[in-house]
């Protein structure tokens, strides 16, 4: 069973006490905690949780940093975006993309239309702080990471600010905190959350 199958069966009968009518996907610099935070609003949201970077590495059977290393950051884009777009074609849900996703421009165009874009937005210090230690990030292998990540912040930011919302991070809110504040700024987008109105046989 994928994670996606996982996801669904277990959400599938719950509903909650939010109705999603469109898939959310959370954008923003490595570190940002796209997916920390996109696990716990998935699962606030009673909805399925989906991931890019774990999707194209269960296709390719490699890691992000193999494909990179393999076959380079182009040919990544072009999986990431068609992968992204197959799991916009799912139920509704919240998607955790890569930091370098919404840069392409074929892929904004088709978050917007399909689902909405919610921007985790970290300053550069708090990035550094959570990825200085980590391993995991090929394009931060450099011989000084933490100006390259500079370099990668004030490149990506343009993009990152044509999300549909943005949400502030902030170093001391927990995970739970911060699945909180993307849901209050969902919120005021009825076209993309309501709160569900109890049954009869809920108040009964």
């Amino acid at each position: 069973m994928s994670d996606f199958q996982h996801s669904l069966s277990q959400h599938a009968s719950g509903g909650g006490p939010f109705r999603l009518k469109k898939t959310v996907v959370m954008v923003g610099m490595m570190g940002a905690g796209k997916t920390a935070v996109g696990r716990a609003l998935a699962a606030r949201l009673a909805v399925p949780f989906l991931d890019s970077d774990a999707e194209i590495e269960a296709a390719a059977n490699m890691s992000v940093p193999e494909i990179f290393a393999r076959d380079g950051e182009p040919f990544f884009r072009a999986r990431e975006r068609e992968v992204i777009g197959r799991l916009l074609d799912r139920a509704c849900g919240v998607l955790s993309t890569g930091g370098g996703a919404f840069l392409d421009a074929e892929t904004r165009a088709m978050v917007s239309a399909r689902g909405v874009s919610v921007w985790l937005n970290a300053d550069l210090d708090l990035l550094w702080n959570r990825v200085r230690h980590r391993d995991t990030r090929p394009l931060l292998r450099t011989p000084d990471p933490k100006t390259t990540l500079r370099n990668l912040y004030d490149a990506r930011v343009p993009y990152y600010a044509q999300a549909d919302l943005a949400v502030d991070c902030v170093a001391r809110l927990s995970i739970e905190a911060m699945a909180q504040r993307v849901i209050d700024t969902l919120l005021t987008r009825p076209d993309v959350l309501e709160r569900r109105e109890p049954s009869e046989d809920e108040n009964d």
